[in-house]
């Protein structure tokens, strides 16, 4: 079945940067879109950003154009995300997700 296992997350200070790594098993990673979306305790869960199968489109939302990077290395069945300037309005819980599966999650705390 599905899995999806996100990592890298963690406490950074406003400014700072982190990598999420999301891992990818059960299915032909290389054949679907993957997505990113966070959950704030409080909030609905908001889309972050989406790359297509192969890699060549990205999207991103509004809140974090410019700021974030979405990746994936088909060869290792791997998605990741590329934070930097990161702003306390970025704290949340960050998901992986294709379809309707997604992953347990990885706590981002921005604060100083």
């Amino acid at each position: 079945q599905v899995q999806l296992v996100e990592s890298g997350g963690g406490l950074v200070q406003p400014g700072g940067s982190l990598r999420l790594s999301c891992a990818a098993s059960g299915f032909t990673f290389s054949t679907v879109s993957m997505s990113w979306v966070r959950q704030d305790p409080g909030k609905g869960l908001e889309w972050v950003s989406t790359i297509s199968a192969g890699g060549a489109t990205t999207m991103y939302a509004e809140s974090v154009k410019g700021r974030f990077t979405v990746s994936r290395d088909n060869a290792k069945n791997t998605l990741y995300l590329q934070m930097n300037s990161l702003r306390p309005e970025d704290t949340a819980v960050y998901y992986c997700k294709t379809g309707g599966s997604r992953g347990q999650g990885t706590q981002v705390t921005v604060s100083s």
